[in-house]
């Protein structure tokens, strides 16, 4: 089992990046709450109504004053989680694209200190892609093959979002890219460091 402070059960935190994501905010607060001990959302700068959604919700709110980027959200994530001491933070979008109800699959390598990071594949196994339009198709196929070259990490899909990480990651990862290119970034950093990685369907 993951290695947990004091005895205590396992404090699990689903962690939401979101920018103008007010019409599925909700859908993935509610679904997320189920399956974990707290959720944040970090409010990249959005102009709409994602940030009151979430705190009508009773979730805990990181806010960007401005759009700073997918990478700059994902750190003030993982600084909350540090923070509230998580033992497994699990990252999903804001937009509806992961499924919630994935996360017990997602968290349960850590809990059973298999992995200290869970990537979710959408080809794994040949696992249904059809609404991913062909072009992101062909293009996180390709990010994925130069990240697997330069990393050796031997995963299948580099650039979803939706992970879990471990106290040990939490503790070791520290990226600096503040755009989209964090998901390779915080990959190259893990083999750095010497994480365990392991992928799971979704």
């Amino acid at each position: 089992m993951v290695s947990v402070k004091e005895n205590r059960r396992p404090l699990i935190v689903a962690a939401i990046p979101a920018y103008n994501e007010e019409k599925t905010i909700g859908r993935v607060v509610l679904l997320a709450q189920r399956c974990v001990d707290t959720v944040i959302v970090c409010d990249d700068g959005s102009n709409d109504m994602t940030a009151d959604i979430a705190e009508k919700l009773g979730v805990k709110v990181v806010k960007h004053e401005r759009n700073m980027g997918y990478g700059a959200a994902m750190q003030s994530l993982f600084k909350r989680a540090r923070e509230m001491d998580a033992d497994v933070l699990v990252t999903l979008d804001g937009d509806g694209q992961h499924d919630p109800r994935d996360i017990p699959v997602m968290a349960k390598p850590i809990l059973e200190d298999e992995a200290d990071i869970v990537v979710g594949s959408r080809f794994l196994h040949g696992e249904e892609t059809k609404g991913i339009p062909l072009y992101r198709q062909v293009g996180i196929k390709a990010i994925t093959r130069l990240t697997v070259a330069a990393s050796n990490c031997g995963v299948s899909d580099a650039q979803n979002g939706f992970r879990a990480y471990g106290r040990r990651a939490l503790e070791r990862l520290k990226f600096c890219e503040r755009g989209m290119g964090v998901s390779v970034e915080i990959l190259l950093k893990a083999n750095e460091q010497y994480l365990r990685m392991v992928e799971v369907p979704v």
